[in-house]
């Protein structure tokens, strides 16, 4: 298995895209790899039709998949604000590649059989597919998405981001092979030698202590151990100091273990959600999470330093359990609001990411929203930076 990536900030879409088949053929030392990952930024929409059959003119890969993005990934830098393409290739022996689109009305409902999801993607459990999916925001329901897919496919991996760069329906591109759609989603289910290993850095730290939600109703947080909701984040509020007080009133979130096994949470146990608003009569908080009682919660902050560390932390985890020797490619889903919004400054995450696992190829993009697993179940999340790490099978 061989992975090349490289990402060209050119102004024009043809002198970029030469530049990236140019690197990522000398990088692979092939003129047609076995797959494709592309990503391009809205300053050459007018290009995005004619994109898959150039890339298949120039470097004839196997399967090809991408979709538009309000910045891009590639060779390990970041290009935001400006325009941008990336180009990712990979060389995946004994690896069978089954591509797929779906539309929102093609949905199955949520109690259809596995059979009916398995139909939808081609491919069956027996196969332990890995799954690469890209969704567009404004024309599917991308949770029901990956409700189905979990429950057809439980023990698969899923992995991916939304697309971005669009601001109405049919503005996103979404790419496979020599197609451009533009609604709905599309994806690849992976089969054979290959696993997909995922870091998801949610980037928020606790504060306080981990809670029971003793009455909930939905996503309305009433109680936690037998306290109204509102009334113990005022007494959080209150032990915090003057930083974390300031951060409470903007980039506060709430952490939610979703093993209902797991009594003492570490770092990544968490599915972080937004709290999207409070009842002060009833002593209720909002959140954009269905709830149930009993389940174990934390309240979370976010900012530059605490997403910094959170990415840190994971990776470096990842590299100590020492799954990283046989990693030969990336891609990273990262949320639009972390970047150059977030940190200041380009190529931050990616940094962190090289500096603990090394010159990994890694291609990417900056999503809309990004798909990863939680504790064995996958989520679209936001503010997060989504990675998947691909290696063949074995130790």
């Amino acid at each position: 298995m061989k992975w090349a990536s490289y990402a060209s900030d050119s102004d024009s879409l043809e002198r970029a895209l030469d530049e990236c088949i140019e690197a990522v053929k000398g990088q692979l030392g092939t003129d047609a790899p076995d797959l494709a990952v592309v990503f391009v930024s809205p300053h050459h929409s007018e290009g995005y039709d004619l994109l898959p059959q150039r890339v298949k003119d120039k470097l004839a890969p196997r399967h090809m998949v991408g979709c538009s993005a309000g910045g891009v990934i590639g060779g390990g830098h970041e290009i935001e604000q400006r325009a941008g393409f990336s180009l990712t290739g990979a060389v995946l022996p004994g690896v069978e590649i089954t591509p797929f689109h779906v539309e929102n009305e093609s949905l199955p409902d949520l109690d259809a059989a596995p059979n009916s999801w398995e139909s939808l993607v081609h491919t069956s459990p027996a196969k332990e597919p890995k799954f690469l999916l890209i969704t567009d925001p404004l024309t599917i329901q991308s949770d029901n998405l990956l409700l189905g897919l979990d429950y057809a496919f439980a023990d698969s991996v899923k992995i991916g981001g939304m697309a971005s760069g669009g601001q109405n329906p049919g503005g996103n591109a979404l790419i496979l092979d020599d197609q451009v759609y533009r609604s709905g989603a599309v994806g690849l289910a992976f089969h054979g030698d290959i696993v997909i290993d995922t870091i998801v850095a949610q980037g928020c730290r606790p504060i306080g202590k981990p809670l029971n939600i003793t009455k909930s109703q939905q996503n309305l947080l009433l109680e936690l151990d037998g306290k109204p909701a509102l009334e113990v984040l005022r007494e959080l509020y209150e032990s915090l100091d003057e930083g974390d007080r300031k951060l409470l009133r903007h980039s506060l979130f709430l952490g939610v273990v979703m093993d209902e096994f797991q009594d003492d949470p570490q770092l990544g146990d968490f599915l972080i959600r937004n709290i999207v608003g409070m009842d002060t009569r009833a002593g209720a908080l909002a959140v954009g999470e269905r709830l149930r009682e009993g389940q174990i919660v934390q309240f979370h902050l976010r900012d530059a330093l605490t997403s910094a560390e959170d990415l840190s932390a994971l990776v470096c985890r990842y590299r100590d359990d020492e799954r990283d020797s046989r990693v030969a490619g990336a891609l990273l889903f990262s949320c639009l609001g972390r970047g150059m919004y977030l940190y200041g400054r380009p190529d931050h995450d990616t940094e962190i990411f090289r500096n603990a696992l090394g010159e990994i190829p890694l291609g990417g993009f900056f999503c809309n929203g990004e798909i990863g697993p939680v504790q064995g179940t996958t989520y679209l999340h936001g503010y997060t930076s989504s990675f998947g790490l691909f290696r063949p099978l074995g130790k």
